[in-house]
């Protein structure tokens, strides 16, 4: 009779009086009636003990959670408790992460009939404006013969897919050979020798090429010239140092100075700028051991060109010469070294400065 009790209590819902007048119900049913009134009666028992239990885990949960909020700081209150549990699995969590993680939206329904899927794109197209390279797949021996009547099968078209593919970069040696001329007649007039091209270094072991190469593997890949020279020597079989590269860099950059002084001039022809700076290190030869922090400054507007002034220090004097003839609405944080420098042709903008 107990199993009996305690298997119709485990199947019915708790907590509620509509669940202990369906449980009777069902009890009447089964039990005579001078044993419903003993079975009711530690019914009643059993669910103020359950009730009580409940009571006792919601404590006990609540006492968890604020001890667990506690330890993750404030950020962690609107974490739910699955949520808090999942840090304790977590030993290195900083309460920068807890916060973040407090800050996302709660997902969504996964309901399928609320959730959109987006039509697929469909294969993507290759470029129109890249070479086509057309490679002819034959038929076998067995596809060129009518299996019927043995006669050979004629070419009626073909079936077509394209992939894109790239050639692996090869390296050679140019040989320039510049001609010299000579009159046999008037050997005084002496040799003419052809001019010599012009290069971006001269006398140097690479073509300019391979200087264009390098700068753009720089800064538009991200690849350093460390790397560069490891490739170089893997792929070509000669050893250049990382500071014959930082002289093709440096000799770029100069190059490229009248191009970066155009720029400037068309940032401070505008009427708004926004400016920031950040920290880089930069090797010493005083025999310290230690990095020098100096700063790039960046100035640039939106949909405009954007400028980086290389300072060693991080000084007024910076902003000072390089916004000389700006007058206009400039946007920056509250660093003291600009707001001091800005005079009263510039206006301050923004959330940042005011």
């Amino acid at each position: 009779m107990s199993a009996t009790i305690h298997s119709a209590a485990a199947s019915t819902p708790n907590g509620t009086a509509s669940s202990h007048a369906e449980l009777l119900e069902q009890l009447k049913a089964h039990l005579d009636p001078s044993l419903l009134a003993v079975v009711s009666g530690k019914f009643d028992s059993y669910a103020n003990e359950l009730q009580h239990a409940q009571l006792k885990v919601q404590v006990l949960e609540e006492r968890l959670r604020q001890h667990r909020i506690a330890k993750y700081g404030p950020g962690s209150e609107t974490l739910s408790n699955l949520q808090l549990e999942l840090l304790e699995f977590e030993p290195g969590v900083s309460n920068v992460e807890v916060a973040a993680e407090s800050e996302r939206e709660a997902l969504g329904p996964t309901s399928k009939d609320k959730k959109k899927r987006r039509p697929h794109p469909g294969r993507q197209t290759l470029p129109d404006d890249l070479p086509r390279v057309e490679k002819i797949v034959a038929c076998t021996p067995e596809q060129c013969q009518c299996g019927q009547c043995g006669a050979d099968t004629k070419v009626i078209g073909y079936e077509v897919s394209e992939v894109l593919d790239v050639k692996p970069a090869e390296y050679f040696v140019e040989v320039t050979k510049r001609e010299k001329r000579a009159c046999k007649q008037c050997e005084e007039q002496g040799v003419a020798t052809a001019p010599a091209p012009v290069r971006i270094i001269e006398k140097s072991l690479v073509s300019d090429y391979i200087i264009i190469d390098t700068v753009v593997c720089k800064y538009a890949n991200h690849n350093p010239l460390y790397r560069q020279n490891v490739i170089l020597l893997r792929d070509a079989g000669i050893d250049i140092s990382r500071a014959t590269m930082c002289g093709w860099v440096m000799t770029v950059g100069e190059m490229l100075a009248p191009v970066v002084g155009a720029m400037r001039r068309e940032l401070l022809a505008g009427n708004y700028i926004q400016a920031d700076e950040t920290p880089v290190d930069v090797q010493m030869h005083d025999k310290r051991g230690k990095n020098h922090q100096a700063y790039l400054w960046q100035y640039g507007s939106p949909g405009a060109s954007t400028v980086f002034d290389f300072r060693m220090g991080r000084d007024r004097e910076g902003p000072k010469k390089w916004l000389a003839d700006f007058e206009g609405i400039l946007q920056t944080d509250g660093y003291a070294a600009v707001r001091r420098e800005v005079d009263s042709t510039i206006v301050r903008h923004g959330g940042f400065m005011q």
